[in-house]
């Protein structure tokens, strides 16, 4: 768990991930504004979980955007401990909130991780 750990602590400021232990599941919270389900894509594969996500800009009808400072997509790459496997993985998406649990077992590769 501590290079799982380790890799989210490299993860950019601007992204803020929690990430929680049991017995046989970890859960990754990671703060999303703007994503929803729609715009969120994660994975795991090779022992690795990847989470690519992206914001469509909120900009009323009389304006245009002149300057943007903050990203609109992520693309973020971290490795898992060998315990976790993308079998019965599960996230959800709540108001720029993605929750990501993945439960703990032998490695699996190539697994689609279906966001709701």
């Amino acid at each position: 768990m501590s290079t799982f750990r380790e890799a989210l602590r490299e993860l950019p400021d601007a992204i803020f991930a929690d990430l929680l232990g049991s017995d046989d599941a970890y859960l990754l919270v990671v703060d999303l504004p703007g994503a929803t389900a729609e715009t969120v894509d994660a994975s795991v594969e090779n022992g690795r979980l990847s989470i690519e996500a992206g914001r469509e800009p909120d900009v009323p009808a009389d304006f245009q955007v002149v300057s943007e400072g903050r990203e609109s997509t992520l693309s973020v790459d971290v490795p898992l401990p060998v315990e976790v496997t993308g079998e019965g993985a599960e996230a959800t998406m709540d108001r720029g909130v993605l929750e990501v649990r993945l439960p703990k077992a032998s490695a699996e590769s190539g697994t689609t991780i279906p966001v709701r």
